[in-house]
């Protein structure tokens, strides 16, 4: 069998299987820290159960949204007293795992994130868009700071 034009070709090296053939709309682009068309996006309120292939913390918890919006004030950043430019460490704010976490990025923008995976230079989760939840993620390297409840 000719394996070249088989999109799931493990055999031979043919490049990523994670494109336009398997996920349509994800060859293309994707998360920093991440291959194209990865992680996948759902709509909100319908995350990708855990179970079956790999473990999640929490066994059965979904890693979708939360069911309820984010707490309604706006905490203060804290003072930080020199002037940073290195990245947020993984392991910091991997203690926000599925928690309400309200994040300050470099350019200024604030907002309220719900994170359900931290990588080693990137974090993915729930973003809060003042009336529903969005997939989002970005690199670690763009937060300024950042606290979760």
């Amino acid at each position: 069998m000719d394996y070249r034009n088989y999109p799931y070709s493990f055999p031979y090296n043919v490049g990523p299987i994670m494109d336009e053939r398997i996920f349509p709309g994800g060859g293309g682009g994707g998360m920093p820290g991440f291959p194209p068309g990865f992680p996948p996006v759902f709509p909100p309120g319908q995350g990708q159960q855990s179970g079956g292939g790999g473990s999640h913390q929490g066994g059965g918890q979904q890693d979708g949204p939360p069911s309820s919006p984010p707490p309604t004030f706006t905490p203060q950043m804290q003072q930080q007293s020199s002037f940073s430019t290195f990245a947020v460490d993984p392991g910091s704010i991997r203690g926000c795992l599925r928690r309400f976490t309200f994040i300050w990025l470099e350019n200024g923008r604030s907002f309220w994130f719900y994170p359900t995976f931290v990588g080693r230079t990137s974090v993915a989760g729930w973003r809060w868009r003042g009336f529903r939840w969005v997939y989002y993620g970005t690199d670690l390297n763009r937060i300024r700071s950042f606290q979760c409840f």
